[in-house]
């Protein structure tokens, strides 16, 4: 399979996996990636490291928007093999243990069954690893708030209703959002384009996660990094205000 990285700004790439994409950060020959896809994603994440000329060896950090399996799959195999630290929200940290587990469930899916896009998309979540049993043995929480102090200097901010400690990536200095899934631009059960919610089997808490595009509406970025979909151009404000419209017109 191709792998397909984006450059969207100097040191910032955007990998589209198979449905799920992230993010790689670079400053000289070392490294942050954000996210890591889907278990079946492993060989394309490697592949996309290669491609912008990162060694695994050389990552710095995984950051993980939230511990979902689609985002959560290599980063236990990173820190056992390469020795890279895991970071987290820390009310996701119990989360990534799989000390509880807050994913959509497959009676959930059944019931959803007869929308578009559905069930052709939990055919190919089951093939590469959605419902795998993928807890991160040491994952660790921010050690404080603002800059993180490794490549890229991501800024965590707090989004929760996706999960209880979602995260998005603030980059201010180049006005980067990497948004996660608490704002998408596509995903494969949703007929809209552009910024939106996922649909509401997906979210732990919808109310919350609605909550949170007003975080999202305050920070100054015009290109948007999302978890699902193409990259987004254009204010975050006015892409936060277009899915939350989707959204209540969906309630």
């Amino acid at each position: 399979m191709q792998t397909d990285v984006q450059q969207v700004t100097d040191g910032t790439y955007l990998v589209h996996g198979t449905h799920t994409n992230w993010v790689i950060l670079t400053d000289g020959d070392a490294a942050t990636l954000v996210d890591t896809g889907y278990p079946g994603d492993r060989e394309q994440l490697l592949a996309s490291l290669e491609a912008v000329g990162v060694s695994p060896r050389a990552l710095t950090a995984v950051l993980i928007t939230h511990a979902h399996n689609d985002h959560l799959g290599s980063a236990e195999h990173l820190r056992i093999a390469h020795g890279v630290p895991v970071y987290t929200h820390e009310a996701e940290v119990p989360h990534a243990r799989r000390e509880f587990l807050h994913q959509v469930k497959v009676g959930q899916v059944l019931r959803n069954g007869w929308r578009p896009g559905v069930l052709p998309w939990a055919v190919h979540a089951l093939r590469v690893g959605g419902t795998a049993h993928l807890p991160v043995a040491a994952p660790q929480a921010f050690p404080g708030p603002g800059p993180l102090d490794v490549p890229g200097r991501p800024v965590p901010v707090h989004t929760p209703g996706h999960t209880s400690g979602h995260v998005v990536f603030h980059l201010p200095d180049k006005g980067v959002l990497i948004t996660g899934d608490a704002l998408v631009s596509g995903h494969a059960t949703s007929r809209l384009r552009g910024p939106q919610l996922l649909p509401s089997m997906f979210h732990h808490e919808r109310d919350r996660a609605l909550a949170s595009l007003d975080v999202l509406e305050k920070l100054d970025a015009d290109v948007l990094l999302p978890g699902h979909g193409p990259v987004h151009r254009g204010p975050a404000a006015q892409a936060a205000r277009q899915a939350r419209e989707y959204a209540l017109r969906r309630r």
